[in-house]
């Protein structure tokens, strides 16, 4: 069944905060574009992130934080260390439809001296949940340079699979490089959910927190797209609704 309601607020489904062992995702505040301008103009995060070779601009850095960010439609997440605070990366959903139950994942860690610790393998995690628990989507697919070995291995452990890739599509250090596509489905992370259950998210307080954040929003809208609503919103947030591309 669809659930719509064009006077729920864009985001009202999708959470203040996601909260893990390692890891708290909250949503993203303006002055998080000055760690973005840091994190993208770095070459070395820049070759694992961006098609193009090279870092990016500021100007072009600044566009892309406000359209798909901070902006009204935006499933981005601040991932913050749980134990001091520190704004490390970024994590966010696009190309979100709900006709099909499906979306695709992205996540930077931008603080190198915080990769390798099991960092960004929890922010997905939690991302996952929520996409799967709440949003009640049914497939995540991510895409993801074949010499990243780091983000495949922690992709792995997540529980996606490889399912193709783009052979010779990208140019790094003088040589072609395949772009590997990864999914995740819903019943396929649901057997990985029964058979080790991740300790990192408090669902009930996940859930306490969602209803909260829903209240607080309604009545807010932007007046661009209908919104999904009814008593199934935990479990059909996004059905009916297009992320658009």
């Amino acid at each position: 069944m669809v659930y719509r309601h064009p006077g729920m607020a864009p985001r009202s489904w999708f959470p203040e905060r996601l909260e893990g062992t390692r890891v708290v995702l909250r949503r993203h505040v303006p002055g998080n574009v000055r760690a973005f301008e840091r994190w993208y103009a770095d070459p070395e995060v820049a070759r694992l992130t961006r098609y193009q070779d090279g870092p990016m601009r500021h100007e072009e850095i600044d566009r892309f934080f406000a359209a798909r960010v901070v902006g009204p439609d935006s499933l981005a997440m601040a991932v913050h260390v749980r134990a001091t605070g520190r704004l490390i990366g970024t994590c966010a959903f696009s190309q979100l439809d709900g006709d099909n139950g499906s979306a695709l994942y992205h996540i930077t860690i931008g603080e190198k001296d915080a990769w390798g610790r099991g960092y960004g393998t929890e922010a997905t995690r939690l991302m996952v949940r929520h996409a799967f628990e709440t949003l009640n989507l049914h497939r995540i697919a991510l895409s993801v340079f074949e010499f990243n070995d780091r983000a495949i291995r922690s992709y792995r452990r997540c529980g996606f699979v490889t399912e193709g890739r783009s052979r010779e599509a990208i140019w790094r250090e003088g040589r072609w490089w395949d772009e590997i596509t990864m999914s995740l489905l819903e019943p396929e992370w649901r057997v990985l959910e029964e058979r080790d259950p991740a300790p990192q998210l408090d669902r009930a307080e996940d859930r306490r927190r969602l209803v909260g954040a829903e209240a607080g929003a309604e009545g807010m809208d932007d007046g661009t797209a209908e919104r999904p609503t009814g008593e199934r919103v935990a479990r059909a947030g996004v059905r009916g609704f297009r992320w658009g591309r």
